[in-house]
C-alpha cells in the first residue's frame, strides 16, 4: 500500500518541534517553565509569555490533528475523537515526559504512540470493547505514572547521596 500522507505530516512536526524545544531558547524556556514556575520567573524567563505560547501551540495542534482525522475517516462528526485525549497521555506518560513537568522529548512521545497504538490495535483484535479499551489505557497511564515516581524518587535519592 501507499504510505498515508499524514505519515509526512507527523515527521515535519515532530522534527520541528525536536529542533524547536533543543535548539531555541524558547524552546528551553518552555522546559523550565514546565519544570518550576517560580525557579523560571526568577531566572528572568517570562512565564506568562511561555505559557501563551505553549497553549497557543496546543490549539493549534489539536486543529491539525482533528483537520487530519477529519481527513482520514472523511467526515467531520464532534465526537470523532473521543478518548484520544486518553492516548495523547498515556503516549507522553510512557514516552518519558513527566506529569510534574521540566522532562520529555519528542522521540519518546512518538515512541510512546507507537506503544499505544499497537495496545490500541492489539485491544481491537482481541474484539475488547470501547469501554474497557478506556480501562486498559487508564491502567496503563496510572502504571506510567508510577513508573515515573518511582524514577524521581531514586534521582533525588542519588542526587542527595552525592551531595
Amino acid at each position: 500500500g501507499s504510505i498515508p500522507m499524514s505519515l509526512f505530516l507527523v515527521i515535519i512536526v515532530a522534527v520541528g518541534f525536536s529542533i524547536f524545544l533543543n535548539k531555541t531558547a524558547q524552546g528551553r524556556y518552555i522546559y523550565a517553565v514546565g519544570g518550576n514556575k517560580v525557579v523560571a520567573n526568577l531566572s528572568g524567563i517570562n512565564v506568562t509569555k511561555t505559557l501563551i505560547i505553549c497553549y497557543t501551540l496546543s490549539g493549534t495542534l489539536a486543529a491539525l490533528a482533528g483537520i487530519v482525522l477529519t481527513g482520514r475517516v472523511n467526515s467531520a462528526f464532534p465526537l470523532s475523537g473521543l478518548d484520544y485525549e486518553l492516548d495523547g497521555i498515556a503516549a507522553c506518560i510512557i514516552g518519558g515526559a513527566s506529569f510534574m513537568g521540566g522532562s520529555g522529548t519528542v522521540g519518546g512521545t512518538i515512541i510512546g504512540a507507537l506503544i499505544m497504538a499497537i495496545l490500541r490495535n492489539g485491544l481491537n483484535l482481541l474484539g475488547v470493547s470501547a469501554d474497557y479499551q478506556s480501562v486498559a489505557i487508564g491502567i496503563v497511564i496510572v502504571g506510567a505514572v508510577y513508573v515515573d515516581v518511582l524514577r524521581r524518587e531514586a534521582e533525588k535519592k542519588v542526587k542527595t547521596q552525592a551531595a
